[in-house]
This record gives structure tokens, sequence and C-alpha cells, in this order.
């Protein structure tokens, strides 16, 4: 891959992790169109990743360090935290690590991912419209009872399909869970943390022989340093979005993309 390509799917990562279009359906999409497939930039758009992670650990550093020194001081607020970062996560990591070869196998193509950006955008009309009739029940992330969580780690479980959103997923769990929108997306962030956390590292470890030789490692380097920098632009900008639009916006979106993609492909007249 030359730098141009890696920045270029960097920034596209950077700006889709954490709004609920999907960060993978967008890399695989560009990846394609830029001519660019096999088994190193399939572990590359996984790798990267990454760099949004991080951003997303460093926008929230005092909530994670509260959280930590709750911990130590035994804090049934800080532990219901985690046990809710737990139980939304687990089904995900489960799955994942099961079946993420298959998914990876099947899924990975332009056709699959607009019939999940579709499919998506139809349930974030649905899931919006239900919001604005239903009153939160909770006000954060850490007041949610533990089958509320689970609830948010079935929805997660839909992120497996490249296309539907992380972040749509596990959002739309949070919301259906109780959490209003801003705390939806804070959650939702979070989650973030130890499943994409747990997916990087793994592909990195796993495919690192394969990345060396045909990504490179400074080319891998310049990538991360670039998603970071989008990623963390992204969270502040999105969560200004969310308090005064809401998520009709990216279901219109999501559904304009998955139209035109189907339409390039031949897959509708």
């Amino acid at each position: 891959m030359d730098l141009w390509q890696v920045v270029l799917l960097s920034v596209v990562e950077g700006l889709t992790e954490f709004v609920p279009v999907s960060s993978t359906g967008h890399l695989i999409l560009v990846s394609r169109f830029l001519g660019q497939k096999g088994p190193a930039v399939d572990a590359f758009l996984v790798v990267v990743q990454l760099g949004a992670l991080l951003a997303a650990v460093w926008y929230y550093r005092r909530t994670l360090l509260e959280t930590v020194v709750g911990l130590w001081n035994r804090d049934p607020a800080a532990f219901r935290l985690l046990r809710n970062l737990c139980l939304g996560s687990l089904p995900l990591l489960v799955v994942g690590y099961g079946f993420g070869k298959r998914i990876k196998a099947v899924l990975f193509a332009p056709g699959k991912v607009a019939a999940a950006l579709l499919v998506g955008g139809v349930v974030m009309l649905v899931v919006e419209r239900w919001r604005r009739k239903n009153q939160a029940r909770y006000a954060q992330a850490k007041d949610l009872p533990a089958r509320s969580a689970w609830l948010v780690g079935g929805c997660h479980l839909l992120a497996l399909w490249p296309g539907t959103s992380r972040s749509l997923a596990s959002m739309t769990g949070s919301l259906l869970a109780g959490l209003p929108t801003a705390e939806a997306a804070d959650f939702a962030f979070l989650l973030a943390l130890p499943t994409l956390g747990a997916a990087t590292v793994y592909e990195m470890v796993k495919e690192r022989h394969v990345l060396l030789a045909d990504v490179g490692f400074w080319n891998m380097a310049v990538g991360l340093a670039v998603s970071f920098g989008v990623g963390f632009l992204v969270i502040a900008g999105f969560l200004r979005f969310l308090r005064g639009h809401g998520l009709w916006a990216f279901a219109v979106y999501r559904i304009a993309l998955a139209l035109v993609v189907f339409w390039l492909h031949g897959l509708v007249v």
C-alpha cells in the first residue's frame, strides 16, 4: 500500500469510527475502490481502528481515571459502570472471536456492506422516532440495571455485520435501554475500548508479518496517528451535533450511500 492510500483510509477511519455510519463498511468500500484487497489490506482495516480507539481513551481520560479511582475506593457506581461495560461488550467479544474469520470471508464485500447500511439506516429512523416519543429512564450508563446492559450487549452483536456500525448497534441498544442520546453515545464510545481494543491487538499480533511486509511499519504508524487526530475531533463534534439534531441525518446518509453502492454494482436497476 502506498502512503497516500494509508492516509486516505486512516482519514476515513477517523471520520466514521464514532458516528453511526460504519467505519468498517466505509473502509471496505474505499479500499475496494482503490483496488486494494487481500489479507494485508483486510488486516490493516482492523488495525487502523487502534488510532481512533486511543483518541477515545484520551477524550474520556477523566471518566476512565475517575472509574479506576472509584474501583480502588470500592465506589458502587464505579463497579456498576464496569459491570455494564462487561455485559455490553462480552457477547460481541465472544461471538467475534469464534466467528471472526468466517465473517471476514463472507461479509467483507461491497454489496453486503450496502445491505447493512440500508437496513441500519431504516432501523435508525425507527429508533429515532421511538426516542422522540419516549422519555429516557436513566441518566448515565452507570445507572443501567444489569438486564438493560445485557440488552445493549445483544444489540451490540449486530456490529459483526460490516456496514451495520458498532456505534449504531451499541447506541441503539443504549437508547432502547433508556439512556438519553448523548449519554448513549458516551456509553457506545466507552464500549469501543474493550471491543475495538481486543480486535485490533489480536489482529495486529496475528497478522504482524503480513502487515510489516505489505503495509510497512512507518505507513502503519502514520495511519494510526492520522486516525487518532481525526477521530478525536469527530468525537467532540458528534456529541455536540447529537444534542441538537439527533440521528436522522446519519440515517438518511446511510440509506443514500447504500442506494449508490447498489447502483454502482448493478444490484438495482
